[in-house]
């Protein structure tokens, strides 16, 4: 099953004939995958109710000492006959001088309401409800400001940079014109000034500029969130200005399980392969997997068990033959032909 949350079907039944000489048709491994991931699915959400039911501060061990990040990102899966949707990620990292260690992930293939509430299991697990240092890089997407706001309001919030110059770049192609010399000197000037220097003075340049569509909503989105893009300030503190860490996540946890050529997902498939990948990405298989094995045999069990009760209640059968001859429950009395008149029977 970690073949399968990996890569494609048919390449992880190669790979497990390969190393094993097992030999498994890929629809197997599917089966087998989106089983494994749809228990692993309820474990998790029954950590996350759990999570909810106490309290993120009752539930998580003491503030962490270390400082962490927090960014979020989403990506696009197929989804069959619903075209694509977006899966919500979350990554979370501890902060030291060489960068980002430690990191570790939580996705949802939901809307943001969902994401909300599922992601608060990681959460709690990496203490991020009850840190005191913790510092969050994202776009300005307003969903990401709601999730910040729900489940850590006390994070110091940081636009990534990329994504703020990126609307510099379209404010200046749209005034100089796209990729010539003046929009180019423009950009690299404001650009170097946003990143060392003083925010305001970028966003009088953006106001100075001649009048259009692009440099207005450039000027809105950076005076909205000003007290996001102090970034000397930040560089300063020693905190993060990119979310490299979150954006290249779709590579290894949504790309490898759901988005390979010509796959379209139903929704249990989606959810199941995504739940496996975050696992395979956060290196918890060890941890994980002797619970999804117990979790599935009480589960057999419990059917079982059902069946024999059910097998135990259930009103007798009638006797088909009594004194070697068909009784009247026999299929042999009860058979006519199409058209013939119903006979009486009796013994």
């Amino acid at each position: 099953m970690r073949l399968g949350a990996a890569r494609a079907f048919a390449p992880a039944a190669d790979l497990l004939r390969h190393f094993t000489g097992v030999t498994m048709h890929p629809a197997t491994v599917r089966r087998l995958s989106e089983a494994a991931g749809g228990t692993m699915r309820q474990l998790e959400l029954a950590c996350t109710e759990a999570a909810w039911a106490a309290g993120a501060q009752a539930t998580g061990e003491a503030a962490p000492t270390v400082p962490l990040q927090l960014s979020l990102d989403g990506s696009m899966v197929a989804r069959i006959a619903e075209g694509w949707h977006e899966v919500k990620l979350a990554a979370i990292g501890e902060r030291t001088a060489d960068g980002l260690t430690a990191l570790s992930y939580t996705a949802t293939l939901g809307d943001a309401a969902a994401f909300g509430q599922e992601a608060l299991g990681e959460l709690v697990r990496r203490g991020v409800p009850q840190a005191d240092d913790v510092v969050t890089v994202n776009d300005g997407a307003e969903w990401i400001q709601g999730f910040l706001d729900l489940h850590c309001p006390q994070a110091q919030r940081v636009l990534d940079f990329a994504h703020a110059a990126g609307y510099l770049a379209t404010a200046a192609n749209a005034v100089f014109g796209e990729g010539t010399a003046a929009a180019q000197t423009w950009f690299a000037t404001q650009r170097h000034e946003l990143r060392q220097g003083d925010p305001d003075i970028v966003l009088a340049a953006l106001a100075a500029l001649p009048p259009s569509a692009e440099r207005d909503q450039a000027t809105g989105y950076l005076m909205a969130r000003r007290h996001q893009i102090a970034y000397r300030d930040f560089a300063a503190r020693g905190w993060p200005r990119g979310s490299g860490c979150v954006e290249s996540a779709p590579k290894g946890i949504v790309q490898a399980c759901l988005k390979g050529p010509g796959m379209r997902w139903g929704w249990a498939g989606a959810a199941a392969l995504l739940v496996l990948g975050v696992v395979e990405a956060n290196d918890r298989w060890a941890e994980t997997w002797p619970q999804v094995g117990g979790h599935q045999r009480a589960a057999q069990r419990a059917r079982t068990a059902t069946r024999r009760a059910a097998r135990r209640h259930a009103p007798p059968r009638p006797k088909l033959v009594r004194h070697g001859k068909p009784t009247a429950a026999h299929p042999w009395r009860t058979f006519r032909l199409p058209g013939s008149p119903p006979a009486a029977h009796t013994m």
